[in-house]
């Protein structure tokens, strides 16, 4: 089967899959947010921390786990090695969360939901591992969507193509880019039945 698959498919694949990583998916998502909602000065006091606190420090842990051999890759594929990884973003996010707390008084619920996502996900992986890639981009679809119906049902379209591209890399089976994608949208449907209620 992976003989009969085109080079160029597979290039074209991997492009999108790793464009489209979580990390990068939900920092274009909150540098959208950022400037549809503050002004470029508030908007850059609202980054800077999510920037400080998760995205930098994730990215390093990356880094250097696939630099020691850790990690194989920086998809981190492996089931057993994703473990460690699912610990350290939501250790971050935690941070983040107690940090916007204590400063500014209230809960980030986008950060709330992206925990949540990741303890479902974090249950998911002893048994099966399901997609990430997919699994954050139906998430940031939802986050879209609270702010534009229309950029949301683009970023649909995007998680749809990242999770045809996990299984032509062969980086998931269907089945584990079905059960991403569904966990995704349990997490992400209560995600937006609270925002609604807490706009009202």
């Amino acid at each position: 089967m992976e003989e009969n698959q085109s080079p160029l498919l597979r290039k074209i694949s991997k492009i999108i899959s790793d464009f489209f990583n979580p990390l990068l998916s939900l920092f274009l998502f909150f540098v959208y947010m950022s400037f549809m909602k503050y002004s470029l000065k508030n908007s850059a006091i609202y980054f800077l921390p999510i920037l400080l606190i998760i995205i930098a420090p994730v990215m390093a842990w990356l880094v250097w786990n696939v630099k020691t051999g850790r990690y194989t890759n920086m998809d981190v594929s492996d089931r057993i090695q994703r473990k460690s990884l699912y610990v350290f973003i939501a250790t971050c996010v935690v941070f983040y969360i107690a940090y916007n707390y204590f400063k500014n008084g209230y809960v980030d619920l986008v950060m709330l939901f992206i925990l949540i996502l990741l303890f479902a996900l974090q249950i998911s992986n002893f048994y099966i591992k399901s997609s990430m890639h997919t699994a954050f981009n139906v998430f940031v679809a939802a986050l879209f969507f609270a702010l534009s119906p229309a950029m949301g049902l683009l970023w649909l379209a995007i998680a749809i193509l990242v999770g045809i591209t996990r299984i032509i890399l062969k980086r998931h089976t269907p089945k584990e880019v079905f059960m991403g994608a569904g966990i995704a949208f349990m997490v992400s449907f209560l995600y937006l039945y609270c925002n609604i209620q807490f706009q009202h």
